[in-house]
């Protein structure tokens, strides 16, 4: 039987059977286990990493091939996602693949006495950040210019508002093209509009007025729009902060703080962007955002 042909309870059954990360009692499970025998803990969280990296390989290669039509059509939306997770679930834990790869890093990097916490403390850590610590790409100088620019604003507005700061830096360059398209003032200055936030009838401060893309009924449609303008990036990121952290619309985005994908599917839920594709790319960017987190350093 080949993997599409898996039904949605087969499906489940095997993640249940393989002890994978798509249960969502795993991480309960792994935790009595790293406490009853610490290698197996390892070896059953090497095989949990290896099953999110085949998922997200899968994924990346399916979004970068749609237009080719060589992994078919992305619009089959839940269908695309389910045949994505049954490849992943078949092609973890074979011989000699990631899983012993990583099996053998993680008994490598743990030490004596401290083996039975390091698997479950890898798991708890935001799906974000768990991930295997192997080489990472080099980001371009936009990239690497735009992070290093905002980096320590928004790890202070973190600490304010609990919002993490690559999910904020990763939508300030999903919103401004890593900087390169800047919501700017009628006499060419930046307006630090780094969020797209519009100047709503109950908005008291300066407004930038810019011709943008808005959808109606699915179809794009280029109209002028009136923005929110401040004086520093600071009251840029403060405002995001606030219109997510306290306004009831956004309730449920700061209860998906754990995960870029969650995070980016409440924005779009809420309604912060008319693109039906919003929270795809929004999710891209803050993963982009981490990454060049991580080869800065």
């Amino acid at each position: 039987m080949s993997p599409g042909s898996l039904s949605t309870a087969a499906t489940m059954s095997l993640a249940q059977q393989r002890g994978l990360a798509l249960d969502s009692t795993a991480l309960d499970s792994l935790r009595h286990l790293a406490g009853r025998d610490s290698h197996a803990a390892i070896r059953e969280t090497a095989r949990q990493f290896e099953a999110l990296f085949m998922r997200e390989l899968l994924k990346s290669m399916r979004e970068a091939s749609t237009s080719s039509g060589l992994m078919g059509d992305e619009s089959a939306g839940l269908g695309s996602q389910m045949l994505d997770e049954q490849w992943a679930l078949k092609m973890t834990g074979l011989p000699r693949g990631l899983g012993e790869m990583i099996e053998r890093q993680l008994l490598l990097q743990t030490q004596p006495g401290a083996a039975a916490a390091a698997p479950a403390a890898a798991l708890a850590l935001p799906p974000a950040t768990a991930a295997v610590r192997g080489p990472v790409a080099q980001p371009s100088a936009a990239q690497a210019a735009f992070v290093g620019q905002h980096r320590q604003v928004a790890q202070q507005v973190e600490r304010e508002s609990g919002i993490p700061a690559s999910f904020m830096i990763g939508k300030a360059a999903h919103e401004t093209g890593w900087g390169r398209s800047p919501i700017r003032n009628a006499d060419g200055s930046d307006s630090f509009n780094l969020f797209g936030i519009k100047a709503t009838p109950g908005w008291r401060g300066r407004v930038a007025e810019i011709t943008t893309t808005e959808y109606i009924n699915g179809a794009p449609q280029r109209m002028v729009q009136r923005f929110r303008a401040y004086d520093t990036p600071l009251e840029a990121f403060r405002d995001y902060a606030r219109l997510i952290g306290r306004s009831p619309r956004y309730a449920e985005v700061m209860q998906n703080l754990h995960s870029p994908r969650a995070f980016a599917q409440e924005v779009q839920q809420a309604g912060f962007a008319t693109d039906p594709r919003y929270a795809q790319k929004l999710e891209r960017m803050i993963n982009a955002t981490i990454n060049v987190k991580r080869a800065l350093g």
